[in-house]
């Protein structure tokens, strides 16, 4: 743990240059030079490396609850693309389960392997800014001399757990999927397999160069997705008249669980959004949530090519 210094210690020396620079205390009780804080510390505005005590912000876990459920979805589409059903037999809802639990599963793993180990809380460094996420672009250069390194965790752990969590992932689902895709579906359910071994790479990559900008955006993602899914959907039907699309909401148990699920996805980007904004999470928000469907269905008929008359 790092102590607070006593007040000669602080006239000692200067403040480091650059925003994350710091100075740890050693053992023999003198102080480092300015440089990187150790992981799950930070320094703060008199450049002391000081522990992350901080308590995640509702913000914090909808953005991890975002990154799980990203490839939950990936998986779920995957598994529909490969075995191209229109309903949903129990081979295809036994793979839909094994992705659901693979992905509950690393998610608690990796909350049992962040500090302090062994439970469901997280210890950590709070967010202020976008350059928090990205600390190797504001390593100093003082006098435009000899660039000091203080690369760092500063947003210890939200950054490194994203990257756990895809590797137990992975190798749950290696465990785990195969002997169930080979029971329900020995052609199509290895396709599902390799399919997560492309996109968790990508996710990974794309996590390693935007997180900073996914943090503060998901909850935008997350609602214009939604959006557009809902809508790709609802135009795959063939017939397109307000009652059809009405009686297939209700009439097919395929059809009905991806609209429900869309409608999850889209209330959970309103909570997200509303709590970046720092807006209270009304009642009235939900009333919301079935809007882009309802929507999609009363205009559908304007949207009819047929009825576009070109003079």
């Amino acid at each position: 743990m790092c102590s607070v210094p006593k007040a000669n210690a602080l006239n000692s020396f200067t403040p480091c240059p650059g925003l994350y620079c710091g100075r740890d205390l050693s053992p023999d009780g003198n102080w480092s030079d300015c440089g990187a804080c150790p992981r799950g510390f930070r320094a703060n505005a008199s450049s002391i490396c000081v522990p992350c005590d901080d308590e995640p912000m509702l913000y914090d876990w909808l953005y991890l609850g975002f990154m799980a459920l990203l490839a939950l979805v990936l998986h779920w589409f995957c598994i529909d693309m490969v075995a191209m059903r229109r309903n949903i037999p129990k081979e295809v809802i036994a793979l839909h389960l094994s992705a659901l639990f693979e992905v509950v599963a690393a998610s608690l793993i990796t909350l049992q392997l962040t500090d302090p180990i062994g439970t469901f809380e997280i210890r950590s460094c709070r967010t202020t800014k976008l350059s928090d996420w990205y600390t190797l672009l504001h390593n100093p250069s003082p006098n435009y001399e000899e660039t000091l390194h203080c690369t760092q965790e500063a947003v210890y752990p939200l950054y490194t757990m994203v990257f756990v969590f895809y590797a137990l992932g992975t190798a749950i689902m290696l465990l785990i999927r195969p002997m169930i895709a080979k029971t329900c579906l020995p052609m199509q359910g290895k396709f599902s397999i390799y399919a997560a071994l492309y996109f968790y790479p990508i996710l990974a990559l794309l996590h390693a160069v935007g997180s900073g900008l996914i943090y503060y955006s998901f909850p935008y993602i997350t609602i214009t997705l939604s959006v557009l899914s809902n809508a790709a959907h609802f135009s795959f039907k063939l017939n397109q008249s307000m009652k059809a699309l009405l009686l297939s909401c209700v009439s097919d148990m395929k059809n009905a669980i991806v609209i429900l699920g869309h409608w999850l996805f889209y209330g959970y980007g309103l909570m997200a959004a509303a709590t970046l904004r720092g807006l209270g999470i009304h009642p009235a928000m939900l009333t919301l949530v079935p809007l882009p469907a309802l929507f999609y269905i009363l205009t559908a008929r304007f949207t009819d090519p047929q009825k576009l008359h070109i003079q």
